[in-house]
């Protein structure tokens, strides 16, 4: 079938197999050129399929030779109905990874399931013995409690006070007032509920129980802070309220991996164009601006390059993994940096719906938002017939 993007929202509800493809390979080229690092080589990526949980899983294969297991909830293509982009992305990894000689197989389902929970345990069992990396990059809008059976949505919420201020249509480039009612009590126990820390805790649990983390072993989940300019929509509201409890939450587990020499670590990485990021209100904005003030001093980074840094200079570095005064791995060092921030801040009072051409990289924001899902990849003839068909190879 032809495939072209069809959109709505800030979503995309096609995707091109061979675009996809195409970002993996990528992906792969950027970690192969880095050279190798001296990390983990038994690595388990519950939510592996897009944004920074595929980046970990690229990286560690390709940068650490590594055996991964990657769990994600993807759908597959249907006759005439392509399949989500974290299919098509785990397809293209799994092929590359196996024509390389890597071990890579993995898990669709419900990674908050007791049920999905079990089966990573024993393919660990069965395939790997013991694993010495956990990533854990889940990125959901809903979770149904595998005890309670109690289902929680998260929400987008300020807390106390309506926030209102600018944001941008990245399609059409219309930058707008955007506001934003405060949230309930409710709001950020259920935000928290799906993505705090709990889910990551019992995944580490249950695979501390099963005997199935190797000594000296280590996890990372991933956080975001950004600056004053979203604080109280995000960091400072419910999503805010969910990253404490992640944060907090990796102090629990390091705790529990003591006597296996083990660590938890949260990572506070960079605002990067995600599906998840480009459904919050000023975050597009904000985005657009930053992409143009970092790449003129050439500091812009993708989730690969921020992956790839993560590994070879924060976790697998030979030394003692440096962290930030609460105890978080900090790669957002580059887009916190005060000459940025401030030109940023500068941009965005100028910035109209007139002034954003000029000032902002939108251009740049419009084309990783489309590369999410395999679109606007040069050397790609998208009018071209394509099987929508594909098999993930290491699909379990």
């Amino acid at each position: 079938m032809i495939i072209v993007p069809k959109v709505r929202g800030f979503i995309c509800l096609t995707s091109h197999p061979v675009g996809c493809a195409q970002n993996v390979v990528n992906q792969i080229n950027y970690v192969k050129s880095k050279g190798a690092i001296n990390g983990p080589k038994k690595v388990l990526v519950i939510g592996a399929s897009t944004g920074f949980g595929l980046a970990s899983r690229i990286t560690s294969a390709f940068g650490a030779n590594a055996s991964t297991i990657g769990v994600y909830f993807e759908k597959p293509a249907a006759e005439g109905k392509p399949g989500s982009p974290g299919w098509y992305n785990t397809a293209a990894f799994e092929a590359e990874a196996q024509s390389a000689g890597l071990y890579a197989k993995s898990i669709n389902g419900d990674a908050f399931s007791k049920e999905i929970k079990q089966k990573t345990i024993e393919l660990i069992k069965a395939d790997l013995g013991q694993i010495d990396l956990v990533i854990y990059s889940l990125a959901s809008p809903r979770r149904t409690h595998p005890v309670t059976g109690v289902v929680h949505n998260s929400v987008l919420k300020p807390i106390g006070e309506t926030f209102r201020n600018k944001t941008v249509d990245f399609h059409t480039g219309v930058v707008s007032e955007v506001s934003i009612e405060p949230c309930t009590e409710e709001d950020i126990a259920n935000t928290i509920a799906v993505m705090g820390g709990e889910d990551w805790e019992m995944w580490m649990d249950e695979l501390k129980a099963a005997g199935v983390l190797a000594n000296g072993a280590t996890t990372v989940a991933y956080s975001y802070i950004g600056p004053k300019l979203t604080e109280p929509v995000y960091r400072k509201g419910t999503i805010g309220m969910a990253k404490d409890h992640l944060e907090k939450t990796a102090f629990v587990i390091d705790e529990k991996l003591k006597d296996l020499n083990g660590h938890a670590y949260v990572s506070v990485n960079k605002a990067l164009v995600t599906q998840a990021s480009s459904a919050i209100p000023v975050i597009p904005l904000y985005i657009s601006l930053l992409y143009k003030v970092m790449k003129a001093k050439g500091l812009h980074e993708g989730c690969i390059e921020q992956m790839q840094r993560l590994f070879a200079t924060r976790l697998f570095n030979g030394s003692k993994v440096p962290v930030d005064e609460k105890g978080r791995i900090r790669v957002d060092d580059w887009e916190m940096r005060e000459d940025v921030q401030a030109e940023v801040a500068a941009l965005w009072a100028e910035a109209t719906t007139e002034s954003l051409p000029n000032i902002g990289d939108l251009a740049g924001y419009r084309n990783d938002f489309f590369n999410l899902f395999g679109f606007e990849f040069p050397g790609i003839n998208y009018e071209a017939d394509v099987n929508e068909m594909v098999a993930v190879p290491g699909l379990v």
